[in-house]
């Protein structure tokens, strides 16, 4: 195998991230959340609390298993079902630690917050696969 050099690239965070972010709060029932990203095109919506801090992340993922429960589970709110204090970058985080992140937890969401934990963009693995794309498109 030939290993080669590891070279810095300095992209971070806010470079990548898809913003504005899609927030809604704990009390949100779980059928507008899925109807956000649904309408949005994304897989996941931050949930923010009273001050705009990040509390949890709602993913498509956690909308499927709560698909499976035997109770009408639309109207509940979305605490119920939600990741709470989920993995998190900062604007400044450069990408290759995201990169890391992401391999690290195997999410496919990160949100991205300021240095007062609020939500300011979220990073998908899609994002990471388009920079990816550019990045092989470059060097062709």
């Amino acid at each position: 195998m030939v290993r080669l050099p590891r070279r810095s690239i300095p992209l971070l965070a806010r470079d990548i991230m898809s913003k504005p972010p899609i927030t809604i709060d704990e009390k949100t029932p779980l059928r507008e959340a899925a109807k956000l990203m649904c309408e949005n095109k994304i897989g996941s919506v931050l949930v923010v609390g009273a001050d705009g801090k990040l509390r949890g992340i709602v993913t498509e993922r956690d909308v499927t298993c709560a698909a499976t429960k035997e109770n009408d589970v639309c109207q509940m709110p979305v605490w119920q079902f939600m990741t709470p204090d989920p993995a998190f970058v900062y604007e400044t985080t450069p990408v290759s630690e995201v990169i890391e992140k992401f391999s690290e937890l195997g999410v496919r969401h990160l949100p991205v917050v300021d240095r007062d934990g609020k939500p300011v963009g979220v990073i998908s693995i899609r994002d990471v696969l388009a920079l990816i794309e550019l990045f092989i498109r470059a060097f062709k």
